[in-house]
């Protein structure tokens, strides 16, 4: 089995059209071995993981996309988190008591009221003085993870955007395809057009079960051998968490010393799990104490969403 991950770019020749293959099956195993989650709840998350690597891989800024969904279902919250350097993690939380059925749809899992949201977050990594995370937030439109995201991409960015995601226990995998905006170049825009047409139409032929069971090298040949294509070096997608004892410390001086004492009284001491990767921290009084003193540390970045 191959152990490493690989985010293959390509372009096809004359033709304003872009494709990625990502294998983050390394990574999956990682996000899965911390967490054991219901079989329907692991097929969205691992198809979310896939397509924050095809997205991020085309961001040219240094920073974390961000990819939410927020569910009024069974499944509250699934959050996907890849840097410019492809380190990604992953997490989900389920509902009190959730009962999933493993053939649970993704409508049923996050919009069974209608009222599930898909969020993007763009988080430069260093801001200029007053700048803001971008953030998109679109209601839930799509019966999958990779509707959603073309239903997305085409109202909020303008981008024509197929994508075809599968995953399992053990493998995550995607293939994106892209026609970009015409500036200029080889070829006529009705090249553009029908490359577009014929690529999403070879791509449609593959099925999940063969986007599951091949690699990246072996489905870029057997789909698209007859076209002209650039291929660029591969990247190589990993799981890493950026979860850090001094973050959570800043997350608990933004619930104020108030809090914090209320709690203390009460526990004793703090413990902090982190959601992605399940490092556990430990506050006892004096370490506390220490967080009120002296001046005010960076604020908690929007990536960073641990919760106690």
């Amino acid at each position: 089995m191959n152990m490493t991950d690989t985010l293959q770019k390509f372009l096809f020749e004359n033709a304003s059209v872009r494709g990625e293959l990502v294998d983050v099956s390394e990574t999956w195993r990682h996000v899965l071995a911390r967490r054991d989650y219901p079989k329907a709840v692991k097929m969205v998350l691992g198809d979310m993981l896939a397509a924050a690597a095809l997205l991020s891989a085309n961001l040219k800024f240094n920073g974390v996309i961000v990819m939410q969904i927020h569910g009024d279902g069974p499944l509250r919250l699934l959050v996907v988190e890849c840097d410019s350097e492809l380190n990604m993690r992953a997490t989900a939380k389920l509902a009190e008591n959730a009962v999933i059925p493993d053939a649970a749809t993704l409508e049923q899992l996050v919009n069974a009221n209608g009222e599930g949201r898909f969020v993007i977050t763009l988080d430069p990594k260093e801001k200029l003085p007053g700048q803001q995370a971008y953030q998109g937030i679109v209601p839930l439109d799509g019966e999958s993870v990779a509707v959603v995201i073309e239903n997305y991409m085409l109202r909020s960015e303008q981008l024509d955007t197929k994508l075809w995601l599968a995953a399992d226990d053990n493998v995550a995998r995607g293939l994106l395809l892209q026609k970009l905006p015409r500036e200029g170049g080889i070829g006529a825009p009705g090249d553009d057009l029908s490359t577009w047409e014929r690529t999403v139409m070879l791509a449609s032929t593959l099925r999940r079960e063969e986007l599951l069971t091949t690699d990246v090298e072996t489905l870029m040949r057997r789909l698209f051998w007859e076209e002209t294509i650039r291929v660029f070096d591969p990247r190589h997608p990993q799981f890493l968490c950026s979860c850090t004892r001094e973050k959570v410390g800043t997350m608990l001086k933004m619930l104020g010393q108030e809090e914090i004492d209320a709690a203390l009284q009460d526990l004793g001491k703090l413990e902090v799990d982190c959601d992605f990767c399940g490092q556990h921290y430990e506050f006892d009084s004096v370490d506390c104490a220490q967080l009120f003193v002296g001046g005010s540390p960076e604020p908690l970045a929007a990536a960073n969403p641990v919760k106690h």
